[in-house]
């Protein structure tokens, strides 16, 4: 009898115990928890001479950070040639410096930062959330005697020019002279992935082997010395992924630049921070880069020869209006809108790669009645 009336407890306990568990199945208590998203992780990566390269991006580099697909990480980075630009640093410093590192950029590149996830053939969508930059900045041209090639005018400045700035950030603004003041607008000069074995630039020391380094003097369809001034805080742009693991860099930081960056430099600076967050996008598909701003879509082309480069950003314009899909265009249809509303501008005409980027204003998408 004594078991018997055991048993019988257990038994309707275990029937109780079913029953709870099914109402908070029902109520989808257990799928809300398991469908929480996760809060991305936050990183660190200072700018230090271990996790900052000097002109070129190696894609034999060891990661100097791993993490996850969405997580966010606020990076340093340092004035051009390791840092080794700061008030007070001559032309003939700045001339030696160039000629220390031959066929690589000036650029100071934290990274790179390897991604979990990002395989070739992926897009990295890279949003810049915020951007603090340190204390001075600086542009020059070189001496046009010694470097005819470099920058729109460069026979006509014979001698090198440098100017430091002091940068007042709470203002937002620096004073180039007495009356005049320029608005701070700090963005990525470059931001990449890792190479494309592909891209047709020259390797480190003539090498032909495809994975040898690539200069950061060229932009290309890894992003690199892309110079965009639309990319600053709130911008975000998505880059076609050519490694395993994306590869991230970043690095050339600018605090004002005017489209063309005509004289060789923009008002070049280093970021305090640059946060970035990284998410893998297994659903894109890019051949080049594409960036997008709260008010419009962004789409570029790079050549040697600006007039290729023109064909490319407006190519890749027609290309996304014509497969976007809020209204219906075809090819022509989206042809006519590009040349309608489109704002086809000159990026740069100093990296070797000339830039041109076209500006699609979201506006032109009326919302549905």
């Amino acid at each position: 009898m004594i078991t018997f009336r055991w048993k019988r407890v257990v038994v309707t306990a275990l029937v109780a115990l079913s029953s709870l568990l099914a109402a908070i199945l029902s109520a989808g208590v257990l799928q809300a928890a398991e469908a929480k998203p996760q809060v991305p992780k936050r990183h660190k990566l200072a700018a230090t001479l271990e996790t900052v390269q000097w002109g070129w991006l190696d894609p034999n580099e060891a990661p100097k950070l791993t993490v996850n697909s969405g997580d966010i990480v606020s990076i340093e980075t340092m004035m051009h040639s390791h840092d080794k630009i700061q008030p007070g640093t001559t032309m003939e410093d700045i001339v030696a410096l160039r000629k220390a590192n031959p066929g690589g950029g000036p650029h100071s590149m934290t990274g790179p930062i390897y991604v979990n996830g990002a395989e070739p053939g992926d897009v990295m969508e890279i949003r810049i959330l915020r951007i603090t930059p340190k204390a001075f900045g600086v542009n020059f041209n070189l001496p046009g005697k010694d470097f005819p090639t470099i920058g729109a005018l460069a026979a006509e400045f014979p001698e090198g020019f440098v100017k430091y700035l002091n940068l007042d950030w709470k203002n937002r603004q620096a004073e180039f002279k007495p009356g005049i003041t320029i608005d701070v607008k700090p963005f990525p000069g470059t931001l990449a992935v890792g190479i494309d074995p592909n891209d047709p630039s020259p390797r480190k020391g003539g090498a032909k082997d495809p994975m040898a380094p690539v200069s950061t003097l060229r932009p290309w369809k890894n992003g690199s010395n892309m110079d965009l001034n639309e990319l600053q805080e709130g911008s975000t742009i998505f880059i076609p992924v050519f490694l395993k693991g994306g590869l991230v860099w970043t690095g050339d930081s600018h605090c004002r630049q005017g489209n063309g960056e005509v004289n060789l430099t923009a008002l070049e600076c280093a970021f305090r921070d640059i946060t970035l967050q990284l998410i893998v996008r297994k659903d894109m598909k890019l051949d080049w880069p594409r960036a997008e701003t709260k008010t419009h879509w962004i789409f570029m082309g790079f050549d040697e020869d600006l007039n290729k480069a023109m064909v490319s950003a407006v190519r890749e314009t027609v290309d996304f209006l014509a497969s976007q899909k809020m209204v219906g265009l075809d090819r022509y249809e989206a042809y006519s809108i590009t040349s309608m509303v489109a704002d086809c501008r000159v990026t740069q005409v100093v990296d070797v790669r000339k830039g041109v980027h076209c500006m699609v204003p979201k506006s032109i998408f009326s919302k549905k009645k």
